[in-house]
């Protein structure tokens, strides 16, 4: 087992979750108000996080050379453990700052 491809599993579920939250960011005021209607910006959100999460996924399987449902099964539950981890540490605490 290369420890690489532990590293690069982590490192890309964060990715996976920084990308939406960070593009997420322009469609806030200061204030915490959102700039555009909601139904657009969840609508923007998936597709962000769908395209960004591909691009991540696609990277990531280059280098494996087999079991990919064992490797596509270690990667789906590493990323939701990260986004849900990510979301009780981030999102949580700001939605209760308001």
């Amino acid at each position: 087992m290369n420890m690489n491809k532990y590293v690069k599993n982590i490192l890309y579920g964060f990715l996976a979750w920084l990308i939406p939250f960070v593009a997420s960011i322009f469609f806030y005021t200061q204030e915490g108000k959102l700039t555009i209607d909601i139904f657009l910006f969840k609508s923007i959100m998936i597709v962000v996080g769908s395209i960004s999460a591909s691009i991540l996924l696609v990277s990531y399987f280059k280098k494996i050379n087999g079991e990919y449902l064992k490797e596509g099964i270690i990667v789906g539950l590493t990323w939701l453990v990260i986004n849900i981890l990510m979301d009780m540490l981030v999102l949580i605490p700001m939605s209760e700052c308001q």
